[in-house]
């Protein structure tokens, strides 16, 4: 049971008022509920954040579905998107104005296969994705926290990695970009120690593989780009 403390500070402050005055609390002194904000063109926004969404809900159709975490200006999925009309992409991205900048711009190009949600990335994978349901889970150019005391806030470890083979179809992959060398090392071992996941090579250069805007500054400034693809263990 929680101290008496603990429980008066989750008593609304007009109602321990009222408490203390002797008055009768009336129903107008609650809180008004926050009603969630209409959803922009081409976003998903889920009813509850506490559910595992199913397939259906992020697209209704079988097409097979790619997420893309942190999307950043949406220059990658946008040209996913635009190439690849047979597939649906989810892109994840936590800041709204990029949110809502993604949905203007796809809207805009007559992507009805790109959607966005506004969430953070782990959370995401742990908790919302559907099991065993996405083809692809594209990770480029995340936080590579340089600092040692850092490393722990680094996405890609086991964690992370376990949620990712739960919501990837038997045979689905895993890429990863970085131009943070130190970083590519870490997440190769990270990869190289969980078995539900296996070490593949990057992709045929016949096949398309839009870039991100980072990729783009770096390779201005002829800094180099690491690349890891993984599949889920049979």
């Amino acid at each position: 049971m929680p101290s008496s403390a603990t429980h008066r500070h989750q008593i609304p402050l007009a109602c321990r008022k009222a408490a203390c005055q002797k008055k009768p609390v009336s129903v107008t002194s609650a809180p008004a509920p926050v009603l969630p904000r209409a959803p922009e063109d081409n976003e998903l926004l889920p009813e509850d954040y506490f559910r595992r969404l199913a397939r259906a809900e992020i697209f209704p159709d079988e097409a097979p579905l790619e997420i893309d975490l942190g999307s950043g200006d949406g220059s990658f999925l946008l040209s996913m998107a635009e190439k690849h009309p047979e597939r649906r992409f989810l892109g994840v991205e936590r800041l709204l104005g990029r949110v809502r900048k993604l949905c203007r711009r796809s809207h805009q190009h007559g992507l009805p296969n790109l959607k966005v949600l506004r969430l953070e990335s782990l959370y995401t994978v742990e908790w919302l994705l559907p099991r065993q349901s996405i083809a692809r889970i594209h990770l480029l150019f995340p936080d590579p926290w340089p600092k040692a005391k850092h490393h722990k806030r680094r996405l890609v470890q086991e964690p992370f990695l376990r949620a990712v083979q739960a919501a990837l179809l038997p045979g689905g992959e895993l890429l990863f970009r970085t131009d943070h060398a130190e970083y590519f090392e870490w997440a190769l071992e990270q990869v190289e120690a969980f078995e539900g996941l296996k070490l593949v090579d990057w992709l045929p250069e016949e096949e398309f593989y839009a870039e991100t805007d980072f990729q783009r500054q770096w390779a201005e400034v002829g800094r180099s780009v690491h690349s890891l693809r993984a599949v889920t263990a049979s």
